[in-house]
């Protein structure tokens, strides 16, 4: 899949990590669909430089999704500082 597929799913990625984080976001949809985008590349490069799966297999959406939430996670408790 190429940077314009990685993008488009961290998209849908972006989306969905919003309504699975549990707690009040403050911060927009943009921000949110930027964070899910960024969980998505580093998920997906980040996996395939592991080896942990291949290009197109269905671990990198799961993978994109958890690294969304982890950087919503993150961000939230950053953003309380």
């Amino acid at each position: 899949m190429g940077i314009i597929g990685t993008i488009f799913i961290g998209l849908i990625v972006g989306l969905l990590a919003r309504f699975l984080k549990p707690g009040d976001d403050s911060m927009g949809w943009i921000m949110t669909i930027l964070l899910g985008i960024a969980g998505s590349l580093v998920a997906t490069y980040g996996g395939q430089a592991l080896g942990i799966y291949q290009a197109g297999q269905g671990a990198g959406f799961f993978g994109a999704l958890v690294g969304a939430v982890v950087l919503l996670v993150i961000y939230g408790l950053l953003k309380k500082k």
